[in-house]
């Protein structure tokens, strides 16, 4: 598992996983419009067809990319639901949040991918950007059913929490808001009041 995506670690030694690695740090540097497969694999110091070897073309390498980060935060989200499972729904949708604020705090190139799939003409990357949501979306929609709240209350609730979590990510990110446990809070209490508003 990498922890640091802005950096490939040398000592990974399957081929695949490092193309993913320094793809990374393709798009860091370039953005998803201008990633070469070329200059990918001339960082990995092999041949510019090798990355072909491992995927169809260069929206494949693209979406592999991101798959491999959105695993990591799928086995956060498994161990988190699971360390939460006696929790009430709420709570559990919070701590979510929370996890995917902290998640795209961790990985900004993460949460700058999402956005530049806003960016993409490809189908199915912009199908794979609106699944990362799909697991709190699912928890607010559950949540406001429990509490009776209409339908048209129940979208003002998954704009508004998703709002917060990209805008609380993004602050951390830039330095607007200093990640702290007080900041983090201040964010996790403002979730949290949402649900007690009509």
């Amino acid at each position: 598992m990498i922890m640091n995506p802005k950096k490939v670690d040398r000592r990974v030694t399957d081929t695949r996983e490092k193309l993913i690695l320094a793809g990374l740090e393709e798009i860091n540097k370039y953005g998803i419009n201008d990633f070469s497969a070329r200059r990918v694999a001339k960082q990995c110091g092999i041949s510019c067809s090798a990355p072909y070897k491992h995927f169809r073309d260069r929206d494949d390498f693209i979406e592999a990319i991101f798959l491999y980060l959105k695993n990591i935060y799928d086995e956060r989200q498994k161990a988190l639901l699971e360390e939460y499972k006696d929790a009430s729904c709420r709570e559990q949708l919070i701590r979510i949040s929370m996890t995917y604020i902290d998640f795209l705090t961790e990985y900004p190139l993460f949460r700058r991918m999402i956005m530049q799939f806003y960016e993409t003409v490809d189908e199915d990357l912009g199908i794979l950007r609106g699944k990362l949501s799909d697991r709190s979306f699912d928890m607010v929609d559950k949540y406001c059913r429990q509490v009776d709240m209409p339908p048209d209350v129940r979208k003002r609730k998954q704009f508004i929490v998703r709002s917060i979590i990209f805008t609380a990510a993004m602050f951390f990110d830039n330095g607007e808001l200093e990640y702290t446990e007080e900041n983090r809070k201040l964010v996790e209490s403002l979730i949290s009041r949402e649900f007690d508003l009509p």
